[in-house]
């Protein structure tokens, strides 16, 4: 657990959230009980810290709402684990697909570069300086030193001077472009995907290991300039620096303690009518996916992981199902339910304009390189919130996304423009009247409407 999530109150939790999410003040709440709670849990005796369950959640609400934003900006908010999965892409045990269990295989992958990335970090000075001292090396191949009397007849040793002169050199990006040779590793393992029965990888089995010596990486002997090679010398003694077993160890404890998995979908696996399947049971993935919601023994690559302490997030639109039409045992692994709000066209404006991250903010920033200061007028933005709400009104209703789909095809003429000559800048209003112009056929046609926005 970061010492960020450690300090962060619930109410400090959503004021972060609202940076981001516009709304669903339902939604943040529950989920940020659900991290501070995972501090609690840490803080409470041994004896009792084993009984306290996490607080899964279903999020309930229609597509585009932000279900997915906020798990995510949770999961970076706890800086933990986090991995999405569709519940529709797995199959019932019998079937040829992915099994349940390698949504804690993917979370262990994901941990495990999380950590691997953080270390990477601590020895970067260090590693960078043995880079370097490598690199010389190669510069100045090891040859007995030549002594010359200097003045005076004082011997003086050529070799250890001609080193210094070369790290002043390097180290003042002189070198950049000298080519020198390194043994740069070619990957011969086939990039395959292999289905395995389930209990495989229970066993212990694992691909690259047993066929690691028929594809073995293997190094070839390359000239390449010294601004490539220090990057590739850089990350192989990074690697001598760091204790893999370490890493492994505090990565299964970030699953196990701090993981975060958000389950999209769920109601594409819930239906009034169970007994009633063409493909794959629907029933039956719940059925798999219970044991490890309620807590289960996972083998992956990296060891066992307990998932009993790692956090669900589930959502869905459920149209045609509700909650409720899920299996008794399931409906219990997840006793928070949060509804979300449908958006409108003031949530529409609020979105275009407030979050850090807003799509305004994204196309101003692109069209920047290119030289163009792209401006928005306050009626262009509200055009353009109201025309996404008739849009989600009159179609489907995708929510938020819908704005993606306007502005793309608002802007699609200035995004096709060349780019001004450099050191010369040139504005672009975007007023109400361009907006009703450019998307007034598009929007009054229904049937053109549905095709492209």
């Amino acid at each position: 657990m970061s010492e960020r999530e450690q300090y962060m109150t619930p109410r400090q939790i959503v004021v972060e959230l609202d940076k981001y999410i516009i709304g669903q003040e339902n939604a943040k709440k529950a989920v940020a009980i659900a991290l501070r709670n995972r501090w609690r849990r840490r803080m409470v005796p041994d004896d009792m810290r084993r009984e306290i369950m996490p607080n899964n959640i279903i999020m309930i609400g229609p597509t585009g709402v932000g279900k997915t934003e906020i798990a995510r900006r949770l999961a970076g908010l706890a800086e933990a684990p986090f991995i999405k999965v569709e519940a529709s892409k797995f199959t019932e045990v019998g079937y040829v697909g992915r099994d349940v269990e390698s949504i804690v295989r993917d979370l262990a992958d994901l941990a495990v570069n999380m950590v691997k990335e953080k270390r990477f970090r601590e020895v970067k000075e260090t590693a960078a300086a043995l880079a370097d001292e490598r690199i010389l090396d190669l510069l100045l191949p090891s040859a007995p030193s030549s002594i010359e009397e200097g003045p005076e007849g004082v011997r003086v040793e050529r070799r250890p001077q001609t080193r210094q002169k070369l790290q002043e050199r390097l180290a003042a990006g002189l070198l950049e472009d000298r080519l020198v040779e390194v043994d740069v590793p070619v990957e011969r393992f086939p990039t395959i995907e292999v289905f395995t029965p389930q209990g495989m990888e229970e066993m212990g089995v694992n691909l690259q290991e047993i066929f690691g010596n028929a594809f073995a990486s293997q190094n070839k002997r390359r000239r390449i300039p010294v601004s490539e090679a220090r990057a590739l010398i850089q990350q192989e003694e990074s690697r001598k620096l760091i204790d893999m077993d370490a890493v492994v160890r505090e990565a299964l404890t970030m699953v196990e303690e701090a993981g975060i998995v958000f389950i999209d979908e769920i109601d594409k696996i819930a239906g009034p009518n169970q007994s009633e399947t063409i493909d794959v049971s629907r029933e039956g993935v719940q059925r798999d996916i219970l044991p490890i919601v309620e807590g289960s023994n996972v083998m992956t690559k990296y060891g066992m992981v307990k998932t009993d302490h790692v956090l669900f997030i589930a959502a869905g639109a459920f149209h045609s199902s509700k909650p409720s039409d899920l299996i008794p045992e399931l409906q219990g692994r997840f006793p928070i339910r949060v509804e979300l709000d449908s958006l409108g066209e003031n949530d529409f404006y609020r979105i275009l304009t407030e979050p850090r991250n807003a799509l305004l903010k994204q196309y101003k920033a692109l069209m920047a390189t290119d030289g163009i200061d792209l401006v928005f007028t306050d009626g262009a933005i509200r055009e353009i919130a109201l025309s996404a709400n008739e849009v989600n009104m009159r179609t489907e209703n995708i929510g938020a996304r819908r704005l993606h789909t306007i502005l793309s095809t608002l802007l699609e003429n200035i995004l096709f423009e060349d780019p001004v000559s450099e050191g010369r800048k040139r504005t672009v209003r975007i007023t109400k009247e361009l907006v009703k112009r450019e998307l007034r056929d598009i929007i009054t046609d229904e049937d053109l409407s549905r095709y492209i926005l």
